[in-house]
């Protein structure tokens, strides 16, 4: 088998887990090549007997598979998952307590395991890379990709880093190789479907929540807002343009403490990618210079950081983008 095929069988195995089926691997190795090879022994499908939520990590977890998203998966009931349980309830009905009764339990189910094994590939690695530390040096770049391993599997499956650190304490974060197996929590990666009616944003709750035409709650993201309130915009507003991938233009105007200020340096492009200042979306607003976009630092979501847009983890800006469009309104209200 060459290492064509070996990253296909890996590809194969990494979309099955997505999918929801669990495997516990054995790792051997390709004698031609001494290149890792992974092999299924035992799968669990996702579609088991579903159950009530007993930990913070499966409340969590069940929450984000539904789109009421908690935040960075970290095992810690916090404010915003306490939000996410509200959105939830609101969307069935139930009193908004934002706390786990016996009620929100019932309807609360986890449906698939908890955790599940992902195995590093050629191609995954290939996407790391340094990312420079002044804004020129990143403008030279030709994509603003992931720093590092442990960067790409917290995003990729919506947890923090500190937490994936001290599920996988076997890991040697600084060498991963192609083949290397991490435990990781089954999130679930189908998008969001349907079509967005309204774009709901709460200031003061700093969330962001999705209903269709029905009024019916399609999903819910924690949000960051400015950090001064005179930058908040407030009132009716509406996406006028929906760009994946963007790039990013830097003005050293909008920040005189740097640098390419300072030498009066003009005007800079950065490239795509996740640690692109506005991470892997930009959904222009109907106000100059306003947008909701990802970030580069999701754990940093849900404060009041920004210069005046909305700022979602990428991976919510991502569910997000597949269910507004040009022209879908947006409300944003203190």
């Amino acid at each position: 088998m060459g290492q064509g095929g070996l990253s296909g069988t890996n590809a194969a195995v990494n979309w099955r887990r997505a999918q929801g089926v669990t495997y516990r691997t054995n790792l051997v190795r390709n004698t031609a090549t001494n290149s890792p090879i992974v092999l299924p022994r035992t799968n669990t499908p996702s579609a088991f007997v579903p159950r009530t939520v007993k930990t913070d990590l499966e409340l969590q977890l069940a929450l984000d598979r539904r789109g009421y998203s908690p935040g960075s998966i970290d095992g810690v009931s916090g404010p915003q998952t306490r939000a996410a349980i509200q959105a939830f309830q609101q969307q069935e009905r139930l009193p908004l307590s934002g706390q786990m009764d016996d009620a929100t339990r019932d309807r609360l189910l986890l449906r698939g395991p908890v955790w599940t094994e992902y195995v590093m590939t050629a191609q995954d690695l290939a996407g790391i890379q340094p990312l420079g530390k002044t804004w020129t040096e990143k403008s030279r770049q030709n994509r603003l990709g992931h720093e590092s391993a442990l960067e790409w599997l917290a995003e990729r499956f919506h947890c923090s880093p500190r937490f994936l650190r001290r599920n996988n304490p076997r890991v040697d974060w600084n060498r991963v190789t192609e083949g290397q197996v991490v435990k990781v929590p089954n999130v679930a990666l189908t998008p969001l479907t349907g079509e967005a009616a309204l774009v709901h944003i709460q200031l003061r709750a700093r969330s962001l929540r999705v209903y269709d035409s029905s009024t019916n709650l399609m999903a819910h993201f924690p949000c960051s807002i400015a950090t001064h309130v005179a930058a908040r915009p407030v009132g009716e507003l509406q996406i006028v343009m929906v760009v994946p991938r963007p790039n990013y233009t830097f003005d050293p105007a909008r920040f005189p403490g740097t640098p390419e200020a300072q030498n009066g340096d003009g005007k800079l492009v950065l490239s795509p990618g996740p640690n692109n200042p506005v991470g892997t979306v930009w959904l222009e607003l109907d106000r100059p210079g306003y947008g909701i976009h990802g970030t580069p630092d999701p754990e940093k979501v849900g404060r009041t950081t920004s210069l005046g847009c909305f700022r979602l983890a990428n991976w919510n800006a991502e569910r997000l983008l597949r269910v507004v469009q040009k022209g879908t309104r947006v409300l944003v209200e203190p």
